[in-house]
């Protein structure tokens, strides 16, 4: 743990200032430490310098999702050149210029493929966090960044003062329990006018995903042990990638196959997945299928999570058609 994180940090019970005891350091960073509140004198320990500050007693659902996000993000822990591309997209209307000089949260960082990006794009303090023990691939993707940091937390409990001027949360809230109630933890964290970027799945256009591919997810694949179902999604990859590549990619991109693009079932997502690589599309599939919780959240409902928080400039824009980006801005004056 960096030393400058510290005052961002807060014990999530009672929202009481930390001290930090190391008891190891390596390179001017706390290996080793405990974090004590000062207020209810709770502690947590910072282990391989991250701290941490997830609940022993989870809910047996929760903690197959920590499990399954942490297998996944150890295993696919490539850092691809098209995340910076797809970030923005996540992300639009923001801009890189946008990031400089703000204290910024990723809600739910995974291995920090995008947090990386937050660093680079000139952010004063970036901080991931995690439930899963995805925040040790992301430390050691990252570490070399000086602005950039890593804890492993509850986004319903986030032990971090409202001192965050940008806050995103990508492909997250929709495998939650509870959607809304992590989209007003963040929003309670924000500075007077910070801003919040959240990317879910769509109701709309996934009735197919829905009615016939979640049950599967939700009574087999998401059960399977994460080995198994890695070699699965391979090899259901490899039908899938040569459809996307000998023909969706033909269709988007000859001019005289434009007429066959209204006949494709679920074009807008499939003309994108085609762009990319077999390893790519395979984390994709496996991401998909080992989630035991995924909400597929209608546009009303996804707007009146924004009304309900009284965020402002708000902005709710499809992507590919089958899922929602939202934006809004907290109240400067309140």
């Amino acid at each position: 743990m960096k030393k400058r994180l510290l005052p961002y940090l807060a014990c999530p019970h009672c929202r009481g200032d930390l001290l930090c005891q190391s008891i190891e350091e390596v390179g001017g960073e706390i290996k080793e430490g405990v974090l004590r509140c000062v207020q209810c004198s709770r502690e947590f320990p910072i282990i391989n310098f991250i701290p941490r500050f997830v609940k022993r007693e989870l809910l047996a659902l929760v903690q197959q999702t920590q499990k399954a996000w942490g297998y996944q993000w150890h295993i696919f822990n490539e850092l691809h050149s098209s995340y910076r591309n797809q970030f923005l997209d996540w992300i639009d209307p923001i801009k890189p210029d946008f990031f400089r000089g703000k204290v910024i949260a990723d809600a739910g960082c995974g291995m920090g493929r995008f947090t990386r990006l937050a660093a680079k794009f000139g952010a004063k303090e970036i901080i991931g966090f995690d439930l899963s023990t995805s925040v040790e691939a992301a430390w050691e993707l990252s570490s070399d960044l000086p602005n950039l940091h890593y804890i492993q937390a509850d986004i319903y409990l986030p032990p971090l003062k409202k001192k965050f001027d940008y806050i995103y949360s990508i492909g997250v809230l929709h495998h939650l329990p509870d959607p809304y109630r992590g989209f007003h933890s963040l929003c309670k964290l924000l500075n007077k006018g910070g801003a919040i970027s959240v990317w879910v799945y769509g109701e709309e256009n996934n009735g197919v995903i829905i009615k016939y591919l979640n049950p599967i997810r939700e009574n087999i694949t998401s059960r399977l042990p994460y080995p198994l179902l890695y070699y699965l999604t391979f090899l259901l990859n490899i039908p899938i990638h040569i459809i996307l590549k000998i023909f969706y990619r033909p269709v988007e991109t000859h001019a005289g196959l434009k007429f066959v693009q209204p006949l494709l079932p679920y074009r807008d997502y499939l003309f994108w997945l085609a762009k990319y690589s077999f390893r790519h599309n395979h984390h994709v599939i496996f991401d998909h299928l080992v989630a035991p919780i995924a909400y597929y959240i209608p546009r009303s409902k996804f707007k009146a999570w924004f009304a309900i928080e009284q965020l402002e400039e708000v902005s709710i824009t499809p992507r590919n058609n089958n899922s929602w980006r939202g934006f809004g801005i907290r109240n400067r004056t309140k």
